[in-house]
């Protein structure tokens, strides 16, 4: 018999074991069967809340279908609330060690005594392209004399039209790229928050086949490690509604991580401020990225459902 807890973040489940005290072997065969809506307990994925030597708890995420990923935004939050609220590392602020570094993460108490947020430092966003990991080798900044620069897919040196040519420019960052699926082109945004993210703004968010086009992206060759993807309506400077198809897990009903990508996203691409509400089905998520440090803030609730045995 394994013990377990129930918990998500605005809708982002998960089965959380707390292995100080539960020993599993095989974690990624775990996740499929435990994660199975149908005939396991059901979730977005698996995570382990460990002992270690960098932070006061551990955390290890499984995907759904198995995949280990580094970092997971609403699930730090929940492992930080299981930490506290269970007696296993009773400080605040508390540190997390994850694949993607120590994150550290400000508990907001209720009157019970028990966390009911908490605001995660989710660190600094890379931009990268190599690191994100996005492949732009067919992409070349496109240049013509008295026009702005775009960002094209053609091989170098391809002419375009005329007086207008593909010229190899290495890219430092990987902000409005187009994008090919199903014959449409879209325009993205990568960032990695320890994982990585393709963030594409729509007019009509309502309009997007994400179930059709989420795994298409997820898988698209642009992406070796494949990629977590996000449609993104924009209210105002300060409010976005997002999408969310999940590397690994599929439609979800929050991202933390995304949430973050998102923030930084609007800032390159000029279309919202460094603090933003990203509203997502499960609920809204309260971001800043800050200049001060260049880390991105991320506020939001940790929920207990239940225990049990599996």
């Amino acid at each position: 018999m394994l013990r377990f807890t129930k918990m998500h973040g605005l809708g982002n489940d998960y089965v959380y074991v707390n292995g100080f005290e539960e020993s599993v072997a095989a974690p990624a065969e775990l996740a499929r069967r435990i994660a199975d809506r149908h005939f396991g307990v059901g979730g977005d994925g698996l995570i382990l809340i460990l002992p270690s030597q960098a932070g006061d708890v551990r955390m290890r995420m499984f995907n759904a279908d198995g995949s280990e990923s580094a970092m997971c935004g609403n699930g730090v939050r929940c492992v930080a609330k299981f930490a506290y609220d269970h007696g296993l590392a009773r400080v605040n602020p508390l540190r997390v060690e994850t694949g993607a570094g120590v994150r550290i993460i400000q508990l907001a108490l209720g009157d019970d005594g028990l966390v009911q947020s908490a605001t995660v430092d989710m660190g600094e966003p890379i931009l990268d392209p190599e690191r994100i990991p996005v492949d732009v080798s067919l992409v070349r900044r496109v240049v013509d004399v008295g026009l702005p620069a775009v960002n094209v897919i053609s091989p170098m040196g391809t002419p375009l039209i005329d007086g207008t040519q593909a010229v190899d420019v290495p890219l430092t960052t990987a902000v409005n790229l187009p994008l090919m699926v199903d014959g449409r082109t879209f325009e993205m945004t990568c960032v990695s928050m320890g994982n990585p993210h393709a963030v594409i703004y729509v007019n009509d968010l309502s309009a997007i086949p994400l179930a059709d086009l989420g795994p298409k992206i997820e898988r698209h060759s642009m992406f070796p490690l494949r990629v977590n993807v996000h449609f993104v309506q924009v209210r105002d400077s300060g409010f976005a509604t997002m999408a969310t198809w999940e590397r690994g897990s599929g439609i979800t009903l929050a991202c933390g991580t995304g949430a973050s990508a998102v923030c930084v996203a609007g800032v390159l691409t000029g279309r919202t401020g460094r603090t933003l509400d990203a509203r997502l089905p499960g609920g809204t998520l309260q971001l800043e990225w800050r200049e001060s440090d260049n880390h991105v803030y991320m506020t939001g609730p940790a929920t207990e459902v239940f225990q049990g045995t599996f």
